[in-house]
């Protein structure tokens, strides 16, 4: 018997018009996310309430699809008009509206607020599924650096910017010189005076602009480093006090005045920042985020300007959303950790938060010593001489600390690899702090909704 094919049939129509929710598995992730964003309150969406123009896309298919888009690892704003058309899932979502890439940018820049309030609905959801722990929780903090939608070589240093200064201002003396001379050479030809004296000019007016910006960042840098290094000696001088010893160890050296030769402004966005990553330095920004450690969700986002985390432990515990009632403890590793960031979180001897910050004081090797697999007792308590360091270092050699830190690492470091390996998220589609920001905020929503999906959630517990 010979062989036995389908038929395949390009050329006749179908019959009936076709169900997309027959061509969406019942247990697919867009049912869930339609689910979800149609039991929120999206009265913060930017909408035009004159009525004028064309007709609105509502923030409901706006706001579904730029979550299943972020999910699925789809970021560009052409990429995510293109899935109108081709992807089956995403056409049920849209109801087979293809929203252009113009509106879909538009919309996903403007309406940071609507994505805030957003997250916390969805978190909200997630506590009424009973998922998500309210009272007395523990957070793992990190911060990792995603890519800036710009390129390095845009960026000058100042030290580059003050010569390149010099040199034009001597280029554009010359060349009016030479416009003033009835008998200069001429120049090459396609090129005149006027236009080579004009593009100098923007040039200097760029490097100018560019240099007083990073003045002003650097004497912002000044205050805060001259700030810390008056916290330091003020604690050295505390224990010198409570010992009656000179205090060991190097004394803690005053900040630098004024820019660095290294100091970075970039021309395509001001606001990113050159930083060392996993694969070398590259313009980026400082995402932060809070995971709450039973649940794995993201409880608090924040982005930062910061090349490192030792200011970001306070503002990523501010951003924090208020549902959460209480916090017990907090996981971050060395890069988060400066006496006086703990204290800033755990408050003075006299009037504690009740929130105990456990950090690692410095990096220590991979795999564990042999005397570190050994049942050990924990270590008797410091006395009021000993300094903060030393505290926090001996809070994560008792039992407790060692339990609780062991968290962190299984917690925030594979949420980060989610999103930047599982949904591919390594670069930032808009540009400047606040709106980048806001990308941050859809990103960790996305990535809540698509936990909260594979927790089990279901579409009765979510319209409760």
């Amino acid at each position: 018997m010979p062989a036995r094919f389908a038929v395949v049939d390009h050329d006749t129509p179908l019959l009936m018009p076709p169900d997309l929710r027959e061509w969406v598995p019942e247990d697919h992730l867009v049912h869930f996310i339609m689910d979800a964003v149609s039991a929120l309150d999206l009265r913060d969406a930017k909408v035009n309430d004159r009525g004028t123009g064309s007709r609105q896309y509502p923030p409901a298919l706006m706001l579904g699809l730029l979550i299943y888009s972020y999910a699925t690892g789809t970021f560009s704003s052409r990429q995510i008009e293109r899935a109108t058309y081709e992807n089956v899932a995403v056409r049920l979502l849209c109801a087979d509206l293809h929203p252009d890439h113009d509106s879909i940018c538009t919309f996903r820049r403007t309406n940071g607020d609507l994505l805030k309030s957003s997250f916390e609905q969805v978190l909200a959801m997630a506590a009424q599924m009973r998922v998500l722990k309210l009272g007395q929780v523990t957070l793992a903090i990190d911060g990792t650096k995603i890519l800036a939608n710009a390129s390095k070589h845009s960026a000058v240093s100042h030290a580059r910017a003050v010569a390149q200064i010099e040199l034009l201002e001597k280029q554009v003396g010359e060349l009016l010189a030479k416009a003033e001379a009835a008998d200069s050479t001429p120049l090459e030809d396609g090129l005149t005076l006027p236009e080579e004296i004009s593009r100098r000019r923007d040039r200097l007016e760029q490097l100018r602009a560019a240099s007083e910006v990073i003045k002003a960042r650097a004497k912002e840098r000044y205050q805060q480093e001259l700030a810390q290094f008056q916290a330091k000696e003020q604690e050295r001088a505390a224990r010198a006090k409570a010992s009656g010893k000179k205090p060991g160890g190097r004394p803690p050296q005053p900040p630098q005045v004024g820019p660095r030769d290294k100091d970075q402004f970039n021309f395509t966005d001001p606001e990113s920042r050159i930083m060392k990553t996993p694969e070398g330095f590259g313009q980026s920004y400082n995402a932060q985020a809070a995971a709450e450690v039973e649940s794995r969700l993201l409880v608090g986002v924040n982005v930062s300007d910061a090349p490192n985390d030792k200011e970001q432990l306070r503002p990523t515990l501010a951003a924090v959303i208020p549902l959460i009632e209480s916090v017990e403890a907090v996981l971050v590793d060395s890069g988060f950790y400066s006496a006086g960031a703990v204290a800033a979180v755990e408050g003075s001897d006299e009037e504690k938060t009740g929130v105990l910050v456990y950090a690692a004081t410095g990096r220590k090797p991979h795999g564990r010593t042999v005397q570190e697999l050994e049942k050990r007792t924990d270590p008797p308590p410091l006395g009021p001489e000993a300094s903060a360091k030393e505290r926090m270092k001996n809070r994560l050699e008792t039992k407790k600390g060692r339990e609780l830190y062991a968290l962190r690492k299984q917690t925030i470091e594979p949420i980060f690899g989610i999103i930047k390996e599982t949904l591919g998220f390594r670069r930032f589609s808009l540009r400047g702090l606040k709106n980048v920001r806001t990308e941050w905020t859809l990103v960790t929503l996305a990535y809540n909704l698509k936990r909260l999906f594979h927790l089990g959630g279901a579409t009765g517990q979510l319209a409760a």
